[in-house]
């Protein structure tokens, strides 16, 4: 599995869209500021056929040290969750078939 970073990204989208690589650079840095400023307002994203990004909110708890067997208060917390729209469940299903068969 091959890691993606942001400016590999950056340079593939301007090179098939001929734009400059600076513009599509803070092209790309708006939206991905945009959707940070969006999920702190605790707003719902939903990008059809791609997915949906959504805050949720895990509750305080106890839990326990495992090394120790201490227990240890866990403060509660809000996390993104993101579910998988239709294109990219059917993309990563077909994916999936191909390395089986391989």
């Amino acid at each position: 599995m091959a890691t993606i970073t942001k400016k590999e990204l950056i340079d593939r989208i301007a090179d098939s869209t001929q734009a400059k690589r600076v513009v599509v650079k803070r092209i790309i840095q708006s939206f991905l500021d945009e959707i940070i400023t969006e999920l702190a307002s605790d707003n719902r994203l939903e990008f059809r056929d791609f997915g949906v990004f959504e805050t949720r909110s895990r509750n305080a708890r106890v839990a326990q040290n495992p090394k120790t067997l201490e227990r240890v208060k866990v403060p509660s917390k809000r996390s993104v969750k993101f579910k998988m729209g239709r294109l990219m469940k059917e993309k990563l299903a077909d994916a999936s078939t191909v390395t089986e068969q391989a």
